[in-house]
């Protein structure tokens, strides 16, 4: 028969299959990568992917193996796996099945997002004191999403049910790829146009791998997130999925539903809570009105609503003894002003500015006489001093010298001659006289020592 050539889809998978059994290089192959779309299972098999700068591999590492895994795998971790790789039929896919893992440090991503959430820490963004509070009965809320993920459905759906009377505003954005975070930003400064409209933002995506997520955790959009004025509820991924939006978001969400709920009221309870205010408040009203009826048949049956006259027979008594207290602290008031301006008036008398304006007089032309014979008496011993220091200097003036017949010698340079020592035979000096000058040529010198020349 002509199907006889045509194999099944079985039969294919089955035959590449035997053909990777066959294959002794892929029976124990060591690899190493990072890890990728990991996601715990408690008790059960696990499933993710190993990846590099270029390619990806699905692993499934079966439970047997992986309790004997003595570390915690976490995504972006960089591991060192060892196993064998096989076809799983019923998906026609190829896989690697691992049986060993060890930890070989952080994958660059994983690292690259741990550098960035320690920066941004240092810098306040995820401080506790710069979260702001949710609205308790937002008007308008703001999404920032895909516009055909299923979170803004859920969103709606939540708010519709919770709190109809909020209107929600969708602003689409990419959620994954190299220009998600362009997107996201656009959108939230879209909102930031028009940030009085928006009581509330909602920013978040599905689940996903670290690769996934990553737009969310790109400085630009933390930032962005940073600076918006409205509270920012942030649910990206799943529960234990951690961005940097969602620590830098005012709340995080661990699902879209929870978000919606997160920033609307519950109607159902808020009205419940309105009836009871209600009844609380008109228990309250009533016995304030019974209260205060007990109080004013209580004022009416009183002694003084009976006579009235006796409400202000004691005020009246306790006026008239005020008045005469006041006449009486009048009368003392202008006794004492009256004693106190004739002690002033006294001390003014004692103090006439006369007798004192003579005195300074007085005492003035003391001093002045004072003062005169003091400048007379210091010019005196001036000219006396004076007299004295010129007799002085004129006994010790050169020229008394030159009076006995001396004669001071200097040389062409005005240099003082003291000693034969100076002088060579043809050196011209200048002889200075008491009233005149001469010059001199030297013939020769000769040098006198203790009274005996020298040659």
């Amino acid at each position: 028969m002509a199907d006889d050539k045509y194999l099944s889809v079985t039969d294919l998978n089955y035959y590449i299959t035997q053909k990777f059994k066959n294959d002794p290089y892929l029976h124990k192959v060591f690899l190493q990568g990072e890890l990728s779309n990991f996601r715990y299972r408690r008790n059960s098999h696990q499933y993710f992917s190993l990846k590099d700068e270029k390619s990806k591999l699905n692993v499934v590492m079966f439970r047997t193996y992986f309790d004997k895994v003595n570390f915690k795998p976490e995504e972006g971790m960089k591991v060192y796996i060892t196993g064998y790789v096989s076809v799983y039929g019923p998906q026609g896919t190829y896989q690697f099945y691992a049986e060993t893992m060890e930890p070989a440090g952080l994958g660059a991503l994983y690292e690259q997002l741990q550098q960035l959430q320690h920066k941004l820490a240092q810098e306040g963004l995820f401080n506790q004191e710069h979260k702001q509070p949710l609205p308790h009965f937002p008007d308008r809320i703001a999404v920032v999403t895909s516009a055909s993920g299923a979170v803004i459905h859920d969103i709606l759906v939540t708010v519709n049910r919770r709190f109809p009377h909020a209107q929600v505003d969708l602003f689409p954005a990419q959620v994954q790829g190299d220009q998600a975070a362009d997107s996201l930003v656009n959108a939230m400064k879209q909102i930031m146009a028009i940030k009085d409209k928006y009581d509330v933002m909602i920013i978040g995506r599905g689940g996903g791998s670290l690769e996934d997520l990553w737009p969310f955790n790109e400085e630009r959009v933390v930032r962005q997130i940073y600076e918006m004025p409205v509270p920012v509820i942030s649910s990206v991924g799943h529960e234990t999925d951690t961005t940097l939006c969602d620590l830098v978001a005012d709340v995080r969400a661990a699902t879209p539903t929870a978000a919606a709920e997160y920033a609307t009221p519950n109607l159902t309870n808020e009205l419940a809570n309105i009836h009871q205010l209600q009844s609380s408040m008109l228990a309250s009203m009533q016995n304030i009105i019974h209260a205060r009826r007990e109080a004013l048949k209580r004022i009416d049956n009183s002694i003084i609503m009976r006579e009235p006259t006796r409400l202000y027979d004691e005020q009246a008594q306790t006026l008239d003894f005020l008045k005469e207290q006041l006449r009486r602290n009048t009368v003392r008031l202008l006794e004492l002003a009256q004693q106190k301006y004739q002690l002033t008036r006294q001390q003014l008398l004692a103090k006439n500015p006369k007798d004192r304006v003579k005195q300074y007089e007085e005492r003035a032309s003391f001093y002045r006489q004072k003062l005169d014979a003091n400048v007379k008496n210091i010019l005196q011993e001036k000219r006396h001093g004076l007299a004295k220091i010129g007799q002085q200097l004129d006994d010790y003036s050169p020229l008394k010298t030159l009076d006995r017949g001396y004669v001071y010698v200097v040389n062409e340079q005005k240099q003082t001659i003291s000693s034969v020592t100076q002088l060579k035979p043809n050196n011209t000096v200048n002889l200075n006289f008491k009233d005149g000058k001469a010059v001199a040529v030297i013939k020769s010198t000769r040098r006198i020592k203790n009274g005996n020349e020298e040659k």
